[in-house]
């Protein structure tokens, strides 16, 4: 089976781009956020807030938005989650807080919090309100490497407590994944862009991009230079699909297609994004389902996931599945791609072997299929490139090792977000990393022990 390649942009009309990127979830009104505020319960021990890996107090800010003080709750917010403008764009709400909403019993729906917590942080976003102001400086500088989340929040916390912070990233761009790495129709009117400056504008913060660990800085000279160092590295490598794709035009990982439509998508150039007229993407996460969602709306006619377990299995959650079928991608579970046909080195199908899962191990059944494809959109996770710390830091699972502190093995080396063992690929669980890093760091800076700063 083969098909003749066919990867170009411009597949639609400008009027059709602007419509299939539109926000995924508009703006509430506020007459719309005050009815829907209205429906909390407004819980003694919030089953939400524990849910909430940041911890915000959400019945407060829920009543603070029903009692019309937007920019209280706002602040409620963005004290617990500096970064509470694209949680409220990307978290995976229907599994976190709405999930443990106790509205959803009896059939009842959730209380929209995540919406409600966009209404409330885009005011601030939207008019740069300063509503925190930075202590008097302590003299103290730290050094944040990677401007993600993790990176973003540690650097707001440490410039909010009076030390002077540098960030320094690889990319041209500040926000990692948040500006990299999530679909376009979920952070519209950059959003992400806008939102880093909001938090830089609390002062004490220098960022420096096109410096990447191990090329333009070292971690021996950062802690030469610095009182502390903080690691929010991301995830720099890609996964293999265990044979041979190199050199195959079409074969792209996802992370680099999401990027490139984010950055068409600021240029308001979406036309220019090529994509195939089918396209295979292989994984079921989040990535899988950005990258799979976007070649929909970029005007692909045919595209597949291909995932090796079954659907409960998927990291995408139950919600994200949906919005790919809703949007005309199909979905096929157990399957793993096991070779490439190619035309003149353009990739012309891809072939799978069907799998089972038994006692937890997936396995093939040798069960032979092929998929006529002219790209292929790898979102098989990514990997951590420990080379880059050109020093022994204890890994595991080739990932960084953290105590509850977020301390690596060296006692002034902090770390947190995807790079650490313990990691999550939720921005959410990035921003705590770095807000907690940010409290110890002061603590030890300042001799306090942590039981006494609790």
């Amino acid at each position: 089976m083969t098909a003749a390649p066919d990867i170009r942009g411009g597949r639609l009309a400008s009027a059709e781009y602007a419509v299939n990127f539109a926000d995924l979830h508009p703006a509430q009104t506020p007459h719309e956020a005050r009815l829907a505020a209205e429906r909390c319960l407004f819980c003694y021990d919030a089953p939400c807030q524990t849910a909430c890996p940041t911890s915000i107090d959400i019945p407060l800010f829920i009543r603070q938005i029903a009692t019309g003080n937007r920019l209280g709750s706002a602040k409620t917010i963005l004290s617990a989650n500096p970064l509470g403008a694209m949680c409220a764009r990307v978290c995976p709400t229907e599994t976190l807080c709405e999930e443990a909403c106790v509205r959803n019993a009896d059939a009842d729906e959730p209380v929209e919090i995540g919406r409600l917590q966009r209404f409330a942080t885009d005011l601030v976003i939207d008019e740069m309100r300063p509503i925190f102001r930075r202590a008097s400086t302590t003299g103290r500088r730290i050094a944040v490497v990677g401007a993600g989340p993790a990176g973003l929040a540690c650097a707001h916390g440490l410039a909010l407590a009076g030390h002077e912070v540098t960030i320094f990233d690889a990319r041209e761009k500040v926000g990692g994944l948040n500006e990299y790495g999530i679909a376009s129709y979920k952070a519209t009117g950059g959003i992400a862009q806008r939102e880093v400056e909001w938090l830089l504008s609390v002062g004490g913060i220098t960022v420096e991009t096109g410096k990447a660990l191990g090329r333009d800085v070292t971690l021996e000279g950062l802690r030469a230079d610095h009182d502390a160092v903080f690691l929010g590295l991301g995830l720099q490598g890609v996964n293999h699909l265990g044979f041979h794709d190199a050199g195959i035009a079409g074969v792209v990982d996802a992370i680099d297609f999401i990027a490139r439509l984010r950055e068409a998508q600021a240029d308001g150039r979406l036309d220019t994004v090529e994509v195939g007229r089918r396209v295979v993407v292989i994984g079921g996460g989040m990535t899988a389902i950005d990258a799979a969602v976007q070649a929909k709306k970029l005007g692909a006619e045919e595209v597949t996931i291909v995932y090796r377990r079954g659907a409960e299995a998927m990291g995408a959650s139950r919600y994200e599945q949906e919005l790919a079928l809703t949007n005309g991608v199909v979905i096929r579970h157990f399957a793993r791609p096991v070779a490439l046909a190619e035309a003149d080195g353009h990739l012309a199908s891809v072939q799978f072997t069907g799998t089972a899962v038994d006692e937890g191990r997936v396995y093939d059944t040798n069960e032979r299929f092929e998929l006529a494809a002219d790209m292929l959109l790898k979102a098989i996770g990514q990997t951590f490139i420990a080379e880059v710390l050109g020093h022994d830091l204890a890994l595991a699972h080739g990932r960084i090792v953290i105590d509850d502190e977020r301390r690596t093995s060296l006692p002034d080396v902090f770390a947190g977000g995807d790079c650490v063992a313990a990691g999550s690929d939720l921005t959410v669980v990035a921003v705590e990393d770095g807000k907690q890093a940010a409290r110890a760091i002061d603590r030890q800076l300042r001799g306090v022990a942590a039981v006494a700063a609790e």
